[in-house]
């Protein structure tokens, strides 16, 4: 049954097995991060309005838990873009909240709309929250993220902190690491007092492994990550393995080749990512790549951690 804002179940690294839910069109959002695996920002924008309608994705929602047999961790509101510019994300929570109580309900989220009240009050009801922190100086926050103008790093700290007194759910922060952008010193530093005034439940350091939208960025190794883990000196500072978690997708070949092209239509996928969310043998998922090869559907792009399948003419 095909589905245009619902996504998976996929296993997630720090999910486990997740439905995602699209709330804005392909690259709507308030940032246009240089590392996006998304690709670039089409619509660089702060307004919040209904850009998908609530009362779509809800049906859907409805529709596919009438029949869904497969077990899944997390409902996770995310998307192609930020989805908290949506300004029915707290219509689409409270139906979740209400009709789908046996799921946990996590959002990702670059955390830039925070400082809005509406924003903050339409999240209360989740039960993670896993938002981005990648920049504590105005600086660094242009060169790495290029956020909209009515965006502030300031605004983005203080929304973090105004949600963190607020919200009695899970923080899990997100730090994104690129070598030549912010990983000084005295950024660390600086990131390191916002961390300690937001105070989230868990820092996940994350770092490239997958094409991102400018020429020439490579992905922290493992030391360089060890040594900022040591440099933050914070106690629940964890580093985020490139994979996901385990889980087991079944599909025939039509339904897989649909899953993987809309993967891939969200963020480029290795072999090794296409096998463990299809559920299929490696043999088996070459020979599908192979043939939308053929057709020109999607093409390869060499990157640190391997070979990585994307949309062609993405």
């Amino acid at each position: 049954m095909a589905y245009t804002y619902l996504f998976g179940p996929v296993p997630s690294r720090r999910l486990g097995m997740s439905l995602g839910v699209d709330l804005v069109p392909r690259k709507v959002c308030t940032l246009d991060c240089v590392y996006c695996e998304v690709g670039r920002t089409t619509t660089l924008t702060s307004e919040r309005k209904e850009y998908i309608p609530a009362a779509a994705i809800i049906e859907e929602l409805g529709r596919f838990f009438a029949t869904n047999t497969t077990a899944i961790d997390y409902i996770t509101i995310s998307g192609s873009g930020e989805p908290t510019l949506n300004s029915g994300i707290g219509d689409i929570v409270g139906y979740i909240r209400r009709n789908i109580r046996d799921i946990s309900l996590a959002v990702l989220t670059n955390g830039t709309l925070l400082n809005d009240k509406n924003v903050r009050e339409a999240l209360l009801a989740t039960d993670v929250v896993l938002p981005s922190l990648d920049a504590a100086t105005a600086p660094v926050f242009a060169r790495i993220n290029r956020h909209h103008r009515s965006i502030t790093v300031d605004q983005h700290i203080a929304g973090l902190v105004s949600f963190r007194q607020e919200y009695r759910g899970k923080i899990w922060l997100e730090v994104f690491i690129l070598p030549g952008y912010n990983d000084s010193d005295a950024e660390l530093q600086a990131i390191r007092q916002a961390i300690l005034k937001i105070q989230p439940d868990s820092v996940q350091l994350n770092t490239l492994d997958r094409p991102g939208t400018v020429a020439g960025l490579r992905g922290a190794t493992p030391a360089e990550l060890e040594t900022i883990v040591q440099s933050l000196d914070l106690k629940y500072v964890e580093i985020i393995t490139a994979g996901g978690a385990s889980g087991n997708v079944t599909s025939c070949r039509k339904e897989a080749e649909s899953v993987l092209l809309e993967m891939i239509s969200r963020r480029p996928c290795t072999l090794d990512d296409l096998v463990l969310t299809l559920g299929m043998s490696p043999h088996a998922v070459k020979k599908i790549v192979a043939a939308l090869q053929t057709a020109e559907t999607i093409e390869s792009v060499r990157q640190e951690r391997g070979v990585f399948y994307q949309l062609k003419n993405k």
